[in-house]
């Protein structure tokens, strides 16, 4: 690709090899790390992680493998090596990227085999162009690969708005959980697309794919380190208010063959659940979540909630979508609630506090959830409110 060693090829070849060494160790830090070093308090999902280190590890494979090209002199060696190398590319590199974009919606488990049986035209169209030593194929890759990317990230944005959906309606704290930031690795590999179809072979071209790579790497990290583990919902451990109720709920089942059990409970109507139904449940709420103020524990669920109601996940959705919400905005009113209540408790006794302070009282592990979702509710942020409220 180049005619003599510049000062250029060599800060080049230093990316390459910085590229081949952040991939390899983050591969090997997934492989055989336990903990999370980014957040401890953090359980990650365990099939994320293995995908995510195979990816880093064809990445830094992928580094070692192109790098010869680039060096070689005889034009024609080059072409092939880098045929083969873009044959590597659609067989693993372009698939496990997809799989690990995948695996962080943790909604349902979805079948991975689609992606091979996307990208398999991909790998037919290369596999022919290294037999026959020729690029006359590359306006047919190119115009299936933007095809199937556009594809891909249009099921995407489809699916990460399904698994937000999900999230609302069985999680109250929605940190460390939601994954909207992946869509934008879709949007960086749609924009390498489009500069590989007007810059490729040019020095600003290798220098740009080098630094983004290095950039995916590292949020890739980042997120698989901080994403929550969802396949299990554990209760906390030392929650009384939770067992009691829950104990509540098991005596008061086999007291009343009236109270909802997690089998099905009172008859439904057509359209859901019966008017019977739905006015007991929210008289459930009432004396078992707000009387025994459940909604103070963190990273609650629904599940759990369900069961401390004697009913089960299902029909609690349907009782909040035959409300006009969800279990998140409903849990997150009354710790809002709670929270207001207590800054004019300890205004009215003249007590010193901080936002910080009464928001973890009020249920929330993260002040920057809290602010979020106070805004989210009231129209204000968490200072312009106690600004007003002092004052008033």
């Amino acid at each position: 690709m180049f005619e003599h060693i510049t000062l250029d090829f060599i800060l080049l070849l230093m990316l390459y090899a910085v590229g081949a060494t952040v991939s390899a160790v983050a591969c090997v830090y997934l492989l055989l790390r336990r903990g999370n070093a980014f957040t401890r308090r953090i359980s990650t999902p365990k099939r994320l992680r293995r995908w995510t280190a195979v990816f880093f590890g064809i990445v830094a494979l992928g580094h070692l493998w192109y790098l010869p090209g680039t060096m070689m002199a005889d034009g024609d060696a080059a072409a092939l090596w880098m045929l083969i190398g873009g044959l590597l590319d659609c067989l693993l590199t372009i698939p496990v990227a997809l799989v690990v974009m995948l695996c962080m919606l943790q909604d349902k488990r979805r079948p991975l085999w689609p992606v091979w049986a996307a990208v398999a035209p991909l790998v037919i169209l290369m596999a022919w162009s290294v037999v026959t030593r020729s690029y006359a194929l590359e306006p047919w890759l190119q115009s299936y690969f933007l095809l199937a990317s556009i594809g891909f990230m249009i099921y995407m944005v489809f699916e990460v708005r399904q698994y937000g959906r999900w999230l609302r309606d069985n999680y109250a704290d929605l940190e460390h959980k939601e994954v909207w930031q992946s869509l934008l690795v879709l949007a960086v590999i749609m924009l390498l697309f489009c500069y590989y179809v007007v810059g490729y072979g040019s020095i600003t071209y290798e220098y740009i794919v080098q630094v983004c790579g290095i950039a995916l790497v590292a949020y890739l990290l980042w997120r698989v380190e901080t994403l929550q583990d969802l396949s299990f919902q554990p209760m906390a451990d030392g929650d009384i208010a939770l067992a009691e109720a829950q104990r509540a709920a098991a005596e008061a089942a086999e007291a009343d063959d009236d109270t909802l059990d997690g089998d099905g409970g009172r008859p439904q109507s057509a359209e859901g659940l019966s008017e019977a139904v739905i006015l007991e449940i929210g008289k459930l709420l009432h004396d078992r979540c707000e009387g025994n103020k459940l909604y103070l524990q963190t990273d609650l669920t629904s599940v759990q909630l369900a069961q401390a109601l004697g009913t089960n996940r299902t029909y609690l959705g349907m009782y909040f979508s035959r409300q006009g919400t969800t279990y998140n905005a409903y849990i997150n009113t009354l710790r809002i609630d709670c929270f207001v209540r207590l800054v004019r408790e300890a205004n009215a006794a003249q007590r010193p506090f901080t936002a910080q302070e009464l928001a973890a009282q009020s249920g929330y592990r993260s002040y920057r959830t809290f602010s979020v979702a106070f805004k989210q509710r009231t129209g204000q942020s968490v200072t312009e409110w106690m600004n007003e409220e002092g004052s008033a």
